[in-house]
């Protein structure tokens, strides 16, 4: 019997995936407990329209995020912090101090995670620094740090 997963189930398979189930199985488990649908013709078109708005939605996102990533690649975030010897801070600038940085300058909301920086910035001059914002969409980002 075609049923169609309602939510992952280890070892049958993922959400939204139609799969042939046996007839008891189906029947005493998968429907009783509301994790699969029979995969008739009306489910059958609201999956559809779900993976349809789904997949729009990705496509709308990655747009939003490749035209974010081509501002980004003209932009430069300028920090002011006190260095000592050689240039190295005291402290070091973060990735939540950047996401901040882009909030407060340019109203551009960055998840501090997305930011790919492992040990943050310890010395002043220039650094780029990459960003995340969709799969496949890395935006790098110049930013500047003068010391006081």
């Amino acid at each position: 019997m075609k049923v169609i997963l309602k939510q992952d189930i280890k070892g049958v398979g993922k959400k939204d995936q139609v799969i042939n189930a046996a007839d008891g199985y189906a029947r005493n488990y998968l429907f009783p407990k509301n994790l699969a649908v029979p995969a008739d013709t009306g489910n059958m078109n609201n999956l559809k329209a779900k993976q349809d708005s789904q997949s729009f939605r990705k496509g709308e996102d990655l747009k939003e995020a490749q035209n974010l990533a081509e501002k980004m690649k003209n932009m430069t975030l300028e920090f002011n912090v006190k260095a000592g010897e050689n240039g190295r801070l005291f402290g070091t600038i973060t990735a939540k101090e950047i996401a901040e940085t882009l909030k407060k300058d340019y109203q551009i909301t960055v998840d501090k995670k997305k930011i790919i920086l492992p040990d943050g910035i310890k010395v002043a001059g220039a650094t780029k620094v990459d960003i995340k914002l969709n799969e496949g969409v890395v935006a790098t980002l110049k930013i500047m740090v003068k010391t006081l």
